[in-house]
C-alpha cells in the first residue's frame, strides 16, 4: 500500500541554526488515523503548516498523496486549533462550512448547486445538519468544532488535519467528536494533534510523538508517563519496563 504521507529526513526552523524539526522521517498510511502527541513548543503544529505545505522545509522532502506538499492537494482538509471570530457577525452553519468550498471558486463565485450539496452532506457527517441556518456564533464549543471539522470534509478530501479540535471543549463533546474522527477515519486519512493522550488511546491506530524528532508508534507500546504529559527519551521502552496498557476499541 502507497503511503499517503512521506516525510524523509526533514528538518525546519525558522533560522537555519534554530531548528524545530530535525531529520523527521515517517510514513502514514491511507485511512490510518494518527494521534500527534508531545510537548509544547515540541513541533506539532509545525509539522502540520509544513503538511500543509504553509513552510518549506530547510531539509528533505514531504509528499502528501505521492505529490510534494507545496503544491497544497486540494485532497487535504484541515481544522485549526484557534478560530478567532466575531460572534455577533451574521454567519449562518451552512454558509461556515460553504467556506471549504472556496479552494474551487475565485473569491467572488456565487456557490454552485454541487457547493451546497457537499456543504449539506458535510453537516450530515458530524451530525449538524439541522443547525444549517443557525447563527454560526450562537453555537456552543462542541457545535462549533463540528462546524470546522464539516468545513474541511465539504471539499471531501483524502486527509485530514486537525489541530487540537478537542482543546476547547467539554468531555461529553470531546468523546462524540472523537467517535465521529474514527467514523471517518475509513474513509480517509487523519491526522489530529492532541494533548489529551488517554482520550485517544482507544481511537488511533497509530501515535507520533514530536519533540524535535519524530516517533512514530503502536497505541501500545506508548509509556504511562506521557499520558501525563512527561515526555522523554527513549520514547519507547523496553519490554521489562512499565508500559501504558489500555484497551483499544476503535469505533
Amino acid at each position: 500500500m502507497k503511503p499517503s504521507i512521506e516525510c524523509e529526513n526533514v528538518t525546519f526552523g525558522y533560522r537555519p541554526d534554530e531548528t524545530i524539526l530535525q531529520n523527521v522521517s515517517f510514513q502514514i498510511l491511507k485511512n490510518d488515523f494518527c494521534g500527534i502527541i508531545g510537548p509544547n513548543g515540541g513541533g506539532k503544529s509545525t509539522l502540520l503548516k509544513l503538511l500543509l505545505g504553509i513552510y518549506t522545509p530547510l531539509s528533505g522532502s514531504i509528499r502528501i498523496l505521492e505529490r510534494p506538499a507545496n503544491e497544497y492537494p486540494a485532497e487535504i482538509g484541515y481544522v485549526p486549533q484557534h478560530l478567532n471570530f466575531d460572534r455577533k457577525f451574521p454567519i449562518t452553519a451552512l454558509e461556515v462550512v460553504l467556506q471549504g468550498r472556496l479552494k474551487f471558486h475565485t473569491l467572488f463565485s456565487i456557490p454552485s448547486a454541487l457547493d451546497i450539496e457537499a456543504a449539506l452532506e458535510a453537516l450530515t457527517q458530524v451530525g449538524m445538519v439541522e443547525f444549517k441556518e443557525v447563527p454560526f456564533g450562537t453555537l456552543s464549543g462542541g457545535q462549533i468544532q463540528r462546524i470546522l471539522i464539516a468545513r474541511a470534509l465539504a471539499s471531501k478530501p483524502k486527509i485530514l488535519l486537525l489541530d487540537e479540535p478537542t482543546a476547547s471543549v467539554d468531555i461529553d463533546a470531546e468523546a462524540a467528536i472523537l467517535k465521529l474522527l474514527g467514523k471517518l477515519s475509513k474513509e480517509m486519512t487523519i491526522l489530529m494533534v492532541t494533548h489529551n493522550l488517554r482520550a485517544i488511546i482507544d481511537h488511533v491506530d497509530k501515535l507520533l510523538c514530536v519533540q524535535g524528532k519524530c516517533t512514530l508508534m503502536q497505541p501500545k507500546e506508548v509509556c504511562e508517563h506521557f499520558a501525563l504529559g512527561l515526555y522523554h527519551y527513549p520514547l519507547i521502552e523496553t519490554a521489562d519496563q512499565h508500559l501504558l496498557q489500555l484497551p483499544r476499541t476503535k469505533q
